[in-house]
């Protein structure tokens, strides 16, 4: 009976320890559910250009405070990294650099899933309006020449 006993006990401390192993939970090499400094939830997201394919992580802003608060204040943004904020209904959207630190490149997406137009290298701190050409799905924002470096343009279909 006593060896029984600790063999349950073992056998509870291992499953403890597993903690959030399963399905939909991050496994080694994976980015985290959600971002370390923004606490936003975070999904892969895909660019393509002809039979090119570039792979982002982003963090998702999809309430009306998460939008609002977007990446103000951030010191920083890896090359692979982004924010998207998507818009349900479809709608012309405009942003703006209010308290953002770090340059941009606002990427705006149509219903279609293609990248409507680019405003490319977004200022710090600059309150000019950033609009899209028409009803979009979504914006999704990189760093600062990111898009130029990569070679994407409008056109190019975005998935996530």
């Amino acid at each position: 009976m006593k060896r029984w006993m600790i063999l349950a006990a073992a056998a509870l401390a291992l499953a403890a320890c597993k903690g959030g192993a399963g399905p939909g939970s991050p496994t080694a090499g994976e980015a985290p559910a959600l971002h370390p400094e923004s606490g936003l939830p975070v999904a892969p997201l895909t660019i393509e250009r002809g039979e090119k394919t570039y792979h982002f992580r982003v963090e998702l802003a999809q309430t009306t405070q998460q939008q609002a608060q977007g990446l103000m204040f951030r010191t920083k943004l890896g090359p692979a990294e982004g924010m998207l904020f998507p818009l349900d209904p479809p709608r012309t959207a405009s942003f703006w650099m209010r308290n953002t630190v770090i340059g941009l490149d606002l990427l705006f997406i149509a219903a279609d899933g293609r990248i409507a137009n680019i405003a490319a290298n977004a200022k710090p701190y600059d309150e000019t309006p950033l609009r899209s050409a028409g009803p979009v799905k979504a914006v999704l924002e990189l760093p600062g020449g990111r898009a130029a470096e990569l070679g994407i343009v409008a056109g190019d279909r975005v998935s996530w």
